[in-house]
């Protein structure tokens, strides 16, 4: 069962986390820089970790 979240925003990205070292990483576009942003994860991961 989701969870629903409700927050006022901008704009809406949607993308995928994809592997950065040992961590992970979602880019957004260049003009979002210092901009405060939250991430929801809307779905189960599909890998799991390298540990």
């Amino acid at each position: 069962m989701a969870n629903h979240f409700k927050t006022d925003g901008e704009e809406v990205l949607d993308s995928e986390v994809k592997p950065f070292g040992n961590s992970a990483h979602v880019t957004v576009p260049k003009r979002w820089r210092g901009a405060d942003v939250k991430v929801v994860r809307t779905s189960e991961p599909t890998e799991e970790d390298d540990e």
